[in-house]
């Protein structure tokens, strides 16, 4: 059973969400929170397996709260699946960086949504749709270029292949697609990323993208 929060300011949209999980297979709602701080209560409280959490919302916003759930021994174990009305809202690389594992639009299709929670309670990242790429190119041409002072710990101890990997990865590319851009199995794909998970001590997919960008394995743009 997968147990999940919604986090939502406004009542009919939290509501709305909730009955909808609720009413699907294997899925629990454990809570529902108006604002950021309510959402990290009830995180601390309940510690589900997801939460959907609205980026702007009053006392507490959805990325500071993101912030403090994942940065919790406590509570980093649940995934921030965040929900925004506009595809490029200008928040939402932040909230990559702070410590969600993808983002969804508040229009996006039922079906769709419970397949969203489902992947992101599974430990994967919602970074494949076309929006999420063009979010990413956008929001990481703002990130300064890395400096000689800073590096990444783990990144020099990656091959060469486990750099083409990452450089995917990046640009939001599934294991799906890796296997077929890279000519390898799937399985092989999901090896290596496994991998860079590891040697890089990152959450998921959506950190993976966020220190290539950060450390200049891939700049924005680059093909």
């Amino acid at each position: 059973m997968i147990r999940v929060a919604v986090a939502d300011d406004q009542a009919l949209v939290r509501s709305g969400f909730a009955v909808l999980l609720r009413s699907a297979d294997g899925i629990d709602v454990v809570g529902e929170a108006s604002n950021g701080a309510e959402a990290v209560e009830l995180v601390q409280r309940e510690h589900p397996d997801v939460v959907l959490m609205d980026i702007r919302m009053p006392e507490m916003d959805g990325l500071e709260a993101t912030r403090r759930i994942t940065a919790d021994a406590a509570t980093e174990s649940t995934r921030v699946l965040i929900l925004t009305t506009f595809d490029l809202d200008e928040y939402v690389f932040d909230a990559l960086r702070a410590g969600a594992s993808g983002f969804l639009l508040k229009d996006t299709l039922p079906d769709d949504l419970l397949a969203a929670v489902r992947v992101v309670a599974e430990g994967e990242a919602l970074l494949a749709p076309k929006v999420t790429r063009r979010l990413i190119e956008q929001f990481a041409a703002q990130t300064p270029a890395p400096t000689g002072s800073k590096s990444c710990p783990g990144l020099e101890t990656l091959t060469d292949r486990e750099r083409e990997v990452l450089s995917a990865v990046a640009r939001g590319r599934s294991n799906a697609e890796l296997a077929e851009d890279l000519f390898m199995s799937h399985a092989t794909a999901k090896t290596h990323v496994s991998r860079l998970l590891t040697k890089l001590d990152a959450r998921d997919r959506a950190q993976l993208v966020v220190l290539a960008y950060e450390f200049g394995v891939v700049t924005p743009g680059s093909s």
